[in-house]
C-alpha cells in the first residue's frame, strides 16, 4: 500500500512518515494477518459470498488500530470480507455521543451506530460497591449478537490484544481457579456467529502509540467510573512489575499459551492418566540408562 497514492484509504491520510512508525505499523499488520490465517477466520467456502465482519469500535485506541489493520489488510486485497464498523452507546454519563458518527462518516467507513441504555440498567442490578464490568458486558454482547444477526453478519470482531489475554489468563488463575483465557477465535452459545480477536498477537503499547500516531479521537473507558479497583487492574499491575524487572517477560508468557501440554498438567479430562501404561524394555540389560524426559 502506498501512502503517496492518490487511492489511500482516509483512515491512512496524514500518517507519519518516520521509520519508527513505518516498522510499527508494518508490525502490527503483519501480527493480525498471522493471527488470522494462523486461527482459520476467513472461510474460503469455493462460490460462497464473501463473510459480513462486524467490527466492534468503542473509541478506544485498541478498536481504532483493529478497524485501520483490518481495512488496511482489505486494502492490499489479503481480506476478502465485507467491514461494517458498530459502536454501541450504552448510554454512560459523558458519552461523546458525536465522535464516531462524525469520525467513521469523515473516513468513508460503512458503520452503524446503535444507543441503548443498558447503563441504567447495569446500575439498577448491580449493588453499590461492586463493578459495574460483567453486567455491562454481558448486555453489550448481546446487543452486539443482535445487531450481527441484523445486518447478515457471520462474525462479530473485538480489538481485544496480547496483554488483554495475558491478563484474563492470570485473572481466571488467580480467582477462578482454572486455565483459560480469550481465544482468538469461538462460536457463541447460540452457534450461529464466530467471536474475532485478530489483534491476538498484538502489544498493547503498540496499539498506544499507533493509535497516538494517527491522531484518532480517543473516547476514554472509564466513563462509568467503576474501574478503580479492578481485579483486572491489579494482574496489570503484577503484569507491569514483571516487564520492568525482565524485559520481554509478557511475550514469554504469552508463547506459553500457544505451547500447552496437556500431559504435564493436572486436568484428567484433557488428558488420560489413568490410562497411562509402561513400555516393556527391550532387554534386561540393568546398565540401560533410563531416557529423560
Amino acid at each position: 500500500m502506498l501512502d503517496d497514492s492518490d487511492e489511500i484509504h482516509p483512515l491512512f491520510a496524514g500518517a507519519p512518515a518516520s521509520t519508527a512508525f513505518k516498522k510499527l505499523r508494518k508490525r502490527i499488520v503483519r501480527q493480525a494477518r498471522e493471527a488470522i490465517e494462523q486461527y482459520g477466520m476467513v472461510r474460503r467456502d469455493p462460490g460462497a459470498a464473501p463473510d459480513k465482519w462486524l467490527v466492534c469500535l468503542s473509541g478506544g485506541k485498541d478498536s481504532y488500530t483493529l478497524l485501520a489493520v483490518l481495512y488496511e489488510l482489505k486494502w492490499r486485497g489479503l481480506l476478502p470480507v465485507e467491514l461494517l464498523a458498530c459502536n454501541l452507546d450504552q448510554g454512560q454519563p459523558g458519552f461523546p455521543a458525536t465522535v464516531l458518527p462524525e469520525f467513521l462518516e469523515r473516513m468513508g467507513v460503512p458503520h452503524r451506530i446503535e444507543y441503548q441504555d443498558t447503563y441504567s440498567i447495569v446500575v439498577d442490578k448491580v449493588p453499590q460497591g461492586r463493578t459495574y464490568c460483567a453486567l455491562c458486558s454481558r448486555l453489550r454482547r448481546g446487543n452486539l449478537y443482535r445487531i450481527a444477526r441484523e445486518e447478515g453478519c457471520s462474525a462479530v470482531v473485538l480489538g481485544h490484544h496480547r496483554d488483554d489475554i495475558l491478563e484474563t489468563f492470570f485473572m481466571n488463575l488467580f480467582h477462578g481457579g482454572r486455565l483459560a483465557t480469550m481465544p482468538p477465535k469461538l462460536v457463541n452459545e447460540e452457534g450461529d456467529l464466530f467471536v474475532y480477536r485478530p489483534l491476538a498477537h498484538v502489544a498493547e503499547a503498540d496499539c498506544e502509540k499507533f493509535a497516538q500516531a494517527m491522531g484518532y479521537p480517543i473516547i476514554p473507558c472509564d466513563l462509568c467510573g467503576s474501574q478503580d479497583g479492578l481485579q483486572r487492574q491489579q494482574v496489570k499491575a503484577i503484569l507491569d512489575q514483571w516487564e520492568r524487572n525482565s524485559p520481554g517477560r509478557r511475550q514469554v508468557m504469552f508463547r506459553a499459551l500457544m505451547n500447552a501440554r496437556p500431559s504435564h498438567l493436572l486436568d484428567p479430562k484433557l488428558f488420560d492418566f489413568a490410562g497411562l501404561a509402561l513400555t516393556p524394555a527391550e532387554s534386561d540389560n540393568s546398565s540401560n540408562i533410563p531416557r529423560l524426559r
